[in-house]
């Protein structure tokens, strides 16, 4: 908050009024906080706004939210301040050159490599682990002028959908700070809703980029696997991406355009690049499928009457719905987890076991777990994969686009612990898959899929929807989300933004 002396009667007088709307009062310029990184670009290249002045906003809007909300594993303004000058003299001297992100600070997820800087993963075992390189995506990002001002938040290994780490503590959504952000890439997440980064990344493996975007009423991109290129050994499974957060949809496709396409070292990522449109044409004769609960999950009533709401939208915009059986089970959930559980836990065991005691609760879950599952399970999931992809494969075939909610529940506490038990309508469910509706799109990792918000529940919480297309055709869900965009914007005013 920020503090005026309190003989100043007129100033303290409008803070109480502003308090008392549920508008907090604040040094930074929030409007300029919450631009979109579209309009910021285009302030700066017609020189109406300067990359420094941005960037000092940005840190005013981080020291008064982070005590609470806690987005940032490291921040990084003093460099940063460096290169927003330097891009401020390039706009200032009509460089030729400008890049697409020219003078625009992006936060970094605490997984991704930055050569020279500390990154944990929201590990003890990592805490002082220095990187050799920069993250393919980092790079073009750097590349087209961009630099970062922050490292944001993460579970350990990326291995929970809360944020909370023994190394970084407990990350909340701005929305309500008793509840989860999200996770795995829940500092971003809470950073675009906050005010404090114009766009940032995040990894998604079984819902990393949209749980966190659907608790913080942000947008997320899950890009078909191989759209866009990784460093890791994470590269090679299908189930893992790399992919941008924002808070608009064309913000969103800006980040996209910069970081897709084939790399050299990158023998998954995919030939051509593929460029986005900004713009879209309506939905007007689309035919676009949709499905509330995917058959087997649990939805509570917030998320239920937005979904509702938001089909009417794209009902009134002219587009066709049609309600599926997609005849999925809860098979498909054992599935994921017998996965995810095989090869994302059998990593974690490795670091693990050196030394238990330095341990999340998440991670100790997830060692425990690889070691309930068997080789012969592993391959039932590849069936279960494609008997889902061909049921969906069939829906997508007659249909332009699929839609259903991102998250059946959203009251989940910002420490989680997965011994506590959780129930969505009075039923007891999985603490770690049986609240998302993302996991089994990253089964079919070549589908493309936009998580944008549909509204605020009526316990005070964003609530989101995924969109979906057939494998390989991003535009779609890009198409689909702008238009739910246009038709109920989401944090373009005070009124519908967090009041932190």
């Amino acid at each position: 908050m920020a503090h005026h002396d309190s003989t100043d009667v007129t100033i303290k007088s409008l803070q109480d009024a502003n308090e008392s709307k549920g508008h907090p009062t604040t040094n930074a310029d929030l409007e300029l906080c919450y631009l979109p990184a579209t309009q910021v670009l285009e302030k700066f290249r017609n020189r109406s706004l300067s990359p420094v002045e941005y960037l000092e906003n940005l840190k005013k809007r981080a020291d008064e939210t982070e005590p609470e909300i806690n987005a940032f594993a490291a921040t990084h303004f003093d460099k940063a301040m460096e290169q927003a000058k330097a891009a401020e003299a390039r706009y200032a001297n009509g460089a030729t050159d400008i890049g697409p992100l020219e003078g625009l600070p992006i936060a970094i997820k605490d997984e991704v490599d930055l050569e020279g800087e500390i990154v944990t993963q929201g590990s003890l075992y990592y805490k002082d682990n220095v990187s050799t390189e920069t993250h393919f995506v980092a790079q073009r990002l750097f590349d087209a002028g961009a630099f970062y001002h922050a490292q944001t938040t993460t579970p350990e290994f990326c291995c929970a959908g809360i944020t909370d780490s023994r190394v970084h503590g407990t990350t909340r959504t701005p929305w309500g700070l008793d509840y989860t952000c999200g996770g795995s890439s829940g500092g971003s997440g809470a950073s675009l809703a906050a005010g404090t980064s114009p766009l940032a990344t995040g990894s998604d493996i079984g819902g990393s980029i949209r749980i966190p975007a659907a608790c913080c009423g942000v947008v997320g991109y899950k890009p078909p696997y191989g759209r866009n290129p990784d460093n890791t050994a994470f590269a090679y499974d299908m189930y893992a991406v790399v992919g941008p957060m924002g808070r608009t949809v064309e913000d969103v496709a800006l980040m996209q355009n910069v970081i897709c396409g084939p790399h050299p070292f990158d023998n998954a990522s995919i030939r051509p690049k593929y460029e986005l449109p900004l713009q879209h044409e309506g939905l007007k004769g689309l035919k676009i499928a949709w499905s509330m609960d995917l058959n087997f999950f649990e939805i509570d009533e917030h998320v239920r009457a937005n979904t509702l709401k938001t089909l009417e939208v794209l009902k009134g915009l002219g587009a066709e719905l049609v309600e599926v059986d997609l005849s999925w089970t809860a098979k498909a959930d054992r599935a994921v987890e017998v996965y995810l559980d095989h090869l994302f836990g059998g990593y974690m065991a490795s670091v693990v076991e050196i030394d238990p005691s330095l341990a999340s609760t998440w991670a100790t879950y997830c060692v425990r777990a690889n070691q309930n599952t068997t080789s012969t399970e592993f391959y039932d999931a590849y069936e279960s994969q494609m008997e889902m992809g061909r049921a969906f494969g069939a829906v997508l075939d007659d249909c332009y686009a699929f839609i259903c909610p991102t998250l059946g529940h959203h009251e989940i506490p910002a420490d989680q612990n997965p011994a506590d038990t959780l129930t969505i309508n009075g039923k007891p469910v999985n603490p770690m898959y049986g609240w998302t509706l993302c996991h089994p799109f990253n089964m079919l990792g070549r589908c493309p899929v936009l998580s944008v918000p549909s509204g605020i529940g009526g316990n005070g919480l964003p609530t989101s929807v995924q969109i979906v297309a057939r494998h390989l055709d991003d535009v779609r869900v890009f198409r689909v989300g702008q238009a739910l965009q246009t038709a109920q914007p989401w944090l373009n005013s005070a009124e519908n933004r967090p009041k932190l």
